[in-house]
């Protein structure tokens, strides 16, 4: 098997069940002109985290790192009418492709980017006493991982889903003596996942357009 392989394979299910609305492909578009990384989520990907959102019957949904909006989109597809997406960006440019990138979706619940730090703006979240958010999708900075875990536990309830991707790393991650601080971050990220006993998880590997990685999969127990 080889990576030409994985992509074949991804796009005949894409084609096949996913069935994506042509403005997902605008997003894609719109990022590449922007000159933003071609980093975001696949298409099968994309539609397996807006089941996740109609599956957990999620209202408050959290995501650390919007990129173009791709993933956003994608989650904001699961959200119902009394639904809340809210997404922290950092740089101010991909926030604003993102925002115009959403402009052309009517969701039925609403969207809202948030510019700046992530772990500062969760903060003023936390100092503020928002709601907690029944699902969390973590996919930025991979150094600041396990920070981002730490703080939206206290953004979470019993039974709030959080999903990390890009875990796997190509199968760095299991090299021990790795110095990238990608793989330390991840490493680190893991290591405070375990160390938390109201957390309990999985993780999955994937193949695909985005060639070799993974998710890890956790849900918040009670105290």
């Amino acid at each position: 098997m080889n990576k030409e392989t994985f992509v074949a394979v991804d796009k005949y299910y894409e084609e096949l069940i996913v069935n994506a609305d042509p403005k997902f492909d605008r997003i894609n578009e719109a990022a590449d002109l922007a000159g933003l990384p071609s980093i975001q989520v696949s298409a099968c990907q994309g539609k397996f985290l807006q089941l996740l959102v109609q599956m957990q019957g999620a209202k408050r949904v959290l995501e650390i790192g919007t990129l173009a909006g791709y993933s956003t989109a994608w989650l904001a597809s699961g959200l119902g009418k009394d639904g809340h997406l809210i997404s922290l960006e950092l740089d101010p440019h991909h926030a604003s492709v993102a925002a115009q990138n959403l402009a052309q979706f009517d969701f039925q619940g609403t969207v809202e980017i948030l510019v700046g730090d992530g772990l500062q703006l969760i903060d003023e979240m936390i100092l503020a006493g928002q709601d907690p958010f029944d699902l969390v999708f973590i996919d930025a900075d991979k150094e600041g991982y396990a920070d981002y875990l730490n703080r939206v536990t206290n953004l979470s309830h019993p039974g709030t889903f959080i999903i990390a991707d890009n875990v796997v790393r190509n199968g760095r991650i299991i090299e021990k003596n790795n110095q990238d601080s990608d793989i330390l971050g991840i490493q680190r990220f893991h290591q405070e996942l375990i160390s938390n006993p109201r957390l309990d998880a999985t993780m999955l590997q994937t193949v695909g357009a985005r060639s070799y990685d993974g998710f890890t999969f956790i849900i918040v127990n009670s105290d």
